[in-house]
């Protein structure tokens, strides 16, 4: 973090660096390498548990959309906020620390308790988005969201680090447990490193920006959502990047969740994924620093359509996938375009929004993105499972892409929105 960064800026940044331990050990690398071991034990084919994978991740993640409009709106509300993140928080950190004590044969279990934890994991990322308001400035919000990828990127690294050499030193022998229970092991960290690094987050970020409580909460929340909804029908450019980012923020997250699922479908050894994906995590940081400081030189759109272009050309790529080889080139691709694509997307959004509702347009920019990454994994499992290859199924994402880079057009800039926005309050 840079010296002029405020405390609240670098606490809030934190958390990225807490919670991506998450994102890589559980999402993304050992824990699906864990279930498919344990789905493979079970007898259940490969296209299968990949289904079986991406059906999980939709039902979570749908719970969580229905929700967090509501929830959004109820956190405009002075100290709420901050309640239904640390509620959210517990039940990651918790159902994570299981994962660790789970029997491996049990895996129909150990779906379950991660379903729990990308609830968690989820909810908690509501709120925490729409703390980007109260933690900077409009000018500094590219490059602190820029910063907080970066640095989510950076601090994954150790527990990921840590997770394999545990797992390297289990099949070597040269520690006395097996693989299962190494991999057991990465869970119990992950959960004590995304606990531990959220206090500063906890104890320095408060809500600045707020509505006061008013008499019947929840009732008053579906009211309020009624008009938010409204207001954002009749915002155009608040409206279209939504829709823009429902359809490719579907395709981004759906990689993520499927990485490790799709490398071990072509062959791909669990050594060597994990290697992969720690590279992946190394190479990314640098890139979402550099998206931010491009954004701030150039603008947030054409950031987000060259994010959009990497995605398409990966898409494509990936139907032509068969080697090792080639599955770290796809990782390299993603890696220079998954964390600037989402931070530029979350500064862009916090600055078309007013700042005392952020929690109630964040509410509806989480279930866009969530109701996405329902479709996404969805659509994944449904092609893989009618046509016996993954390779297929992730080529099909590359027509959320085209969707959603055709609708970005249609969005105006933000600084043309702000002096829109200006222009308008000074003729009133």
């Amino acid at each position: 973090m840079k010296r002029d960064a405020t405390k609240q800026e670098r606490s809030w940044v934190l958390y990225d660096w807490a919670n991506s331990a998450y994102s890589v050990i559980i999402t993304t690398a050992v824990f699906p390498l864990y279930f498919k071991a344990a789905t493979d034990t079970a007898g259940i084919s490969p296209a299968s548990s990949t289904a079986y994978w991406g059906y999980a991740n939709s039902i979570a993640t749908l719970l969580v959309s229905l929700l967090a409009p509501i929830l959004g709106t109820i956190a405009d509300y002075r100290g709420f906020k901050k309640r239904f993140f640390t509620f959210f928080l517990g039940l990651g950190v918790v159902f994570t620390g299981l994962l660790a004590v789970v029997p491996q044969q049990q895996w129909l279990l150990l779906l379950v308790l991660y379903m729990l934890t990308v609830i968690g994991f989820t909810g908690t990322n509501i709120f925490y988005d729409a703390f980007l308001v109260d933690v900077t400035t409009e000018e500094r919000m590219n490059a602190v969201s820029a910063r907080g990828y970066a640095m989510g990127y950076i601090g994954s690294t150790i527990p990921f680090i840590l997770s394999i050499a545990l797992i390297l030193l289990a099949q070597q022998e040269i520690l006395p447990f097996s693989v299962g229970a190494a991999s057991q092991m990465s869970f119990g960290i992950t959960a004590l490193w995304w606990g531990l690094f959220t206090i500063p987050m906890l104890r320095h970020v408060e809500q600045i920006y707020y509505k006061e409580p008013e008499p019947h909460p929840v009732r008053q929340s579906f009211k309020t959502l009624g008009q938010t909804f409204k207001n954002i029908k009749a915002n155009r450019a608040i409206f279209l990047f939504l829709l823009a980012y429902f359809f490719y923020i579907d395709g981004v997250d759906t990689i993520i969740r499927m990485a490790s699922a799709y490398g071990a479908d072509l062959g791909v050894s669990s050594t060597s994924l994990l290697i992969i994906l720690f590279a992946t995590q190394v190479v990314a940081a640098p890139f979402a620093m550099l998206y931010g400081r491009l954004a701030q030189k150039f603008g947030e759109k054409p950031m987000l359509y060259a994010g959009v272009t990497v995605y398409i050309i990966i898409c494509i790529y990936a139907y032509f996938l068969n080697s090792t080889l080639d599955f770290w080139i796809l990782a390299m691709l993603v890696a220079t375009s998954q964390g600037g694509i989402q931070a530029i997307s979350r500064s862009y959004f916090a600055q078309l929004v007013p700042k005392e509702s952020a929690n109630e347009f964040f509410g509806f920019y989480n279930i866009f993105g969530k109701f996405a990454t329902i479709m996404g994994p969805f659509l994944v499992g449904i092609a893989t499972q009618l046509t016996g290859s993954t390779n297929s199924g992730v080529f099909s994402l590359i027509l959320l892409f085209l969707i959603g880079g055709f609708v970005l057009t249609r969005v105006p800039s933000a600084a043309k929105v702000t002096a829109d926005a200006s222009a308008s309050q000074t003729i009133s």
